[in-house]
């Protein structure tokens, strides 16, 4: 006698483990506290978001001159739609913008160019932007070379200034925290001291004590006469400052490599330079991405404090705009238009980190 079996025929999986019921039940409603607590947010998020659309959206004004052009008991946009380029720019002049624009979009340019999967001439890209750029964006903010006109940089402001220190200061301290995070874990006793030193002192200092430091105390310790610009001062200290708490971001995850990685390079003869170029480093900053990101974020949102030495970031240009007689009251969407501005700029970094973490990753 033969017997077949024949198996039986797959059946659908349930319809509440697929779909959205699923995802309902394995994230919201798994158990009775998650379910508690996922009925409290969305009463929550009922109680405080359809207010704020009818406040933003619906009964909003956009266009007019002043705020005697809002009449429909919402927020009145026109402050922002009517200085947006103000928002934007600064004082910078209007007929010179297009050098700020046309030097914010090569810098953006290549930097998605260099992030972005699969562009052709990468390697040639990220010189242009290490070396390059910063010659380009120079000539073109600041002028008064091949017969653009000079822009002094106190009347920089706005967007645009918020951009020019973050910009410098993320760029600068990486590679500069790098070296000071391998300078502390040196053996040699001089360089490790004064890294040390260093790092420990621009730690135990508010960054705002740095930028009065470079405002004020600076000048005096220069030679009569010299004039060493503001702008370029604050920057400096920004740098210098962000770069100490990149080393140690660094340093962090230099400790967190097996000390068998060390030791398998040193096997293969490589000396310090290209053991810690190929092997140890690239690990290192792969740990350490979210930290650095975040260092990086908390720098675009310290720049706000450049206001307290008279530089005027979007921030302070926000400050002056609702404390024009024109426009007393409307301090709600002023800084609500600056609060949204740096977070779109801090999510694109915090998602771009989330990115590279799963690119990355090599637990899989």
């Amino acid at each position: 006698m033969t017997v077949v079996h024949t198996p039986a025929p797959s059946l659908p999986p349930p319809t509440s483990e697929i779909g959205v019921l699923g995802w309902l039940k394995h994230n919201l409603f798994s158990n009775w506290y998650n379910s508690v607590l996922s009925v409290l947010a969305i009463y929550l998020i009922y109680l405080v978001v359809p207010p704020v659309i009818t406040w933003a959206i619906i009964d909003s004004n956009v266009l007019g001159s002043s705020k005697d052009d809002c009449t429909g008991g919402g927020a009145c946009w026109v402050l922002v739609t009517h200085r947006w380029q103000q928002f934007l720019y600064g004082f910078y002049p209007a007929e010179e913008r297009w050098r700020v624009n046309l030097g914010i979009f090569l810098g953006f340019a290549a930097l998605f160019w260099v992030l972005a999967e699969g562009t052709p001439w990468k390697k040639y890209v990220t010189l242009f932007l290490c070396l390059g750029y910063p010659f380009v964006a120079f000539f073109l903010f600041a002028g008064g070379y091949f017969g653009l006109v000079e822009v002094e940089t106190n009347k920089w402001g706005g967007l645009y200034l918020t951009l020019v220190i973050s910009g410098v200061g993320i760029s600068t301290s990486l590679p500069i925290g790098i070296v000071l995070a391998l300078g502390r874990r040196s053996d040699m006793p001089v360089i490790r001291m004064l890294c040390v030193g260093f790092i420990e002192f621009i730690r135990a200092v508010p960054l705002i004590t740095i930028l009065f430091m470079a405002a004020i105390m600076l000048p005096l310790f220069l030679p009569p006469g010299t004039n060493f610009n503001l702008l370029v001062r604050v920057l400096i200290g920004v740098s210098l400052f962000s770069a100490a708490y990149m080393a140690e971001v660094v340093r962090a995850g230099l400790q967190a490599i097996p000390r068998g990685q060390y030791e398998g390079a040193q096997a293969l003869g490589l000396n310090y330079w290209k053991m810690m170029g190929l092997i140890i480093l690239p690990q290192a900053l792969k740990i350490s991405i979210p930290n650095i990101v975040s260092s990086f974020i908390g720098l675009f949102k310290d720049t706000t404090l450049v206001l307290i030495i008279g530089l005027y970031d979007l921030l302070n240009i926000t400050q002056l705009a609702v404390t024009d007689g024109k426009w007393l009251g409307l301090a709600n969407e002023g800084y609500f238009f600056a609060g949204a501005t740096f977070w779109v700029f801090c999510f694109g970094m915090s998602r771009y980190s989330v990115y590279l973490e799963h690119k990355l990753h090599t637990g899989h």
